[in-house]
């Protein structure tokens, strides 16, 4: 049920009891933001069902960004993360999260259909909204302006009570600029003409609302960090293309946003492969104080899993020359006051364009991006 429809929508708001009547649990509700004042009577049915799963709501604005929802439902909702599709998806194919395993990397890689690169940055540019997708390419670009005018410019703005809307949308140019790139609001705020407050402000609503995502930087007492500052990704490339003027895959490969926007691909994947499963994906990004960055590290159990991340054919042992970074935290020396900050490192990943997998060293192996 979607509340697009006027009639529809009319009988939400003026009697919501009745429109639970006529359209009662197990029920889908779309644009649940057009309509608040069903969620007292949701709440009732929820309180009074046994039920799990008995309602659905879905919008254009995030349920926690809503304050009804917050002091309506509190305790009564969880918010599943929709996210664009995967390239599993995408292939029709199993979506799972990222297991840093010989058995994962050769059961995914011989399951996924191998793409070469011209094949990875045509699905760059055309990003993961299944609608933009499925339009023929020279009509991709009216589709995300049309996507930027409808639910960013409307319902982004809305919720943040965003007066300039040039400014705003110069801002998301300038995050999409740099992607995959460190946090940095005054670079931010110049960019886009507004003050670092504002780029906070403003930058906070973007990851609220699923648009970007920032990896923070892993934390342990027995590593030294020389930067704080978390990365930012775009979490739909064919967004990130568009506000940045890349339109052509074959352009945008060979342009200077062309490692960036990779690792913000693959981020994205593996990303998702949590996402789709329901799974917090516990993903950090570091960087030593000589300067050795690890794009992704993945904590769990007590074990760290590097991956690298590089847009390479040939990948080989100097690719995985950073892990080196992580060995203090493993060290059998580690002083009995920090013993709680002692790990394992596990296997690590060289994410790249290779055809297949296989280990390009006794700390990682080669993994190609299109069988995440």
């Amino acid at each position: 049920m979607t509340l697009d429809n006027t009639a529809i929508l009319q009988t939400a708001r003026q009697d919501p009891a009745l429109f639970l009547q006529r359209w009662h649990p197990p029920v889908l509700i779309d644009e649940i933001q057009k309509a608040p004042e069903l969620l007292p009577c949701i709440k009732e049915v929820v309180d009074t069902s046994s039920q799990l799963g008995s309602v659905w709501l879905t919008g254009s604005q995030p349920l926690h960004l809503m304050r009804e929802v917050s002091e309506s439902l509190a305790g009564r909702v969880g918010i599943i993360e929709m996210l664009g599709l995967s390239n599993a998806e995408m292939e029709g194919l199993p979506s799972e999260p990222y297991d840093p395993s010989p058995d994962y990397f050769t059961r995914r890689a011989a399951l996924c259909t191998p793409l070469d690169v011209t094949e990875v940055y045509g699905r760059i540019c055309a990003g993961s909204l299944p609608a933009i997708r499925a339009l023929p390419e020279d009509l991709r670009s009216a589709g995300y302006e049309s996507y930027l005018d409808t639910y960013v410019m409307r319902d982004i703005r809305d919720l943040a009570q965003v007066g300039d809307a040039l400014r705003f949308r110069h801002f998301m140019a300038a995050c999409a600029a740099l992607t995959s790139r460190p946090v940095v609001y005054a670079e931010l705020a110049r960019i886009a003409d507004v003050s670092e407050k504002t780029a906070k402000t403003w930058l906070s609503l973007l990851v609220s609302t699923y648009l970007i995502k920032l990896v923070e930087l892993y934390s342990n007492n027995l590593l030294k960090r020389l930067s704080k500052r978390p990365i930012m990704h775009f979490l739909d490339t064919g967004l990130a293309a568009y506000l940045t003027g890349w339109s052509n895959p074959q352009a945008l490969e060979v342009g200077a946003m062309s490692e960036q926007i990779f690792e913000t691909y693959a981020f994205g994947e593996v990303y998702k492969g949590f996402a789709n499963a329901g799974r917090h994906a516990p993903l950090f990004f570091f960087r030593s104080s000589d300067g050795k960055e690890i794009d992704l590290l993945m904590e769990r159990d007590g074990t760290l899993y590097p991956i690298e991340i590089k847009k390479t054919a040939s990948p080989s042992r100097g690719d995985a020359r950073n892990l080196g970074a992580l060995d203090p935290v493993a060290a059998d020396d580690v002083p009995e006051g920090l013993s709680v900050f002692r790990r394992k490192i596990g296997t690590g990943c060289i994410l790249c364009m290779t055809g297949d997998t296989f280990p390009v060293s006794d700390r990682a192996w080669a993994f190609p991006v299109w069988a995440l």
